[in-house]
């Protein structure tokens, strides 16, 4: 069964992306299948609508890809995931915490709708920032190794 796209328009023009499904997803899931598809439904749509999730997302899977090429051991490769994954889940939860508030404040500003905009865009930027220097520590050196070694 597919599910069916609301074709109303949000504010900004864009197609809201709430199923026929999703009427009653304020009840408990059913069962395990069940949240793991909302869970994925979230995921989606951050996918699908945030710029700068679908960039951490390049840049996560470029991480990994070049750990991989490089031979790091499991360990640092794994250290890379875990920074990684950490950013994609505040970018994740920056989502949720903006749609919240806006539904909240709807079209007014708020100066605390505000502070909880930044506070939640600071976290993803810290944790970003984190992960490349994680992965700048740990991949600089053999891919500094790897070009020299072509010249």
């Amino acid at each position: 069964m597919s599910p069916q796209i609301s074709p109303s328009q949000t504010s900004k023009g864009l197609p809201t992306l709430i199923t026929k499904e999703r009427e009653l997803s304020w009840q408990v899931a059913s069962n395990l299948f069940i949240s793991f598809k909302y869970a994925w439904a979230g995921i989606s749509y951050s996918f699908h609508t945030q710029r700068n999730f679908r960039i951490h997302l390049s840049v996560c899977a470029l991480a990994i890809a070049l750990s991989l090429f490089l031979h790091l051991q499991p360990i640092e490769i794994a250290i890379i995931g875990i920074t990684s994954g950490l950013v994609l889940a505040l970018e994740l939860l920056n989502t949720a915490i903006e749609s919240l508030v806006d539904l909240t404040v709807k079209q007014t500003y708020h100066e605390l709708a505000k502070v909880a905009k930044d506070c939640a865009a600071g976290a993803v930027l810290v944790s970003s920032l984190v992960a490349v220097l994680v992965a700048g520590t740990l991949l600089l050196p053999p891919l500094v190794i790897l070009i020299m070694s072509k010249f």
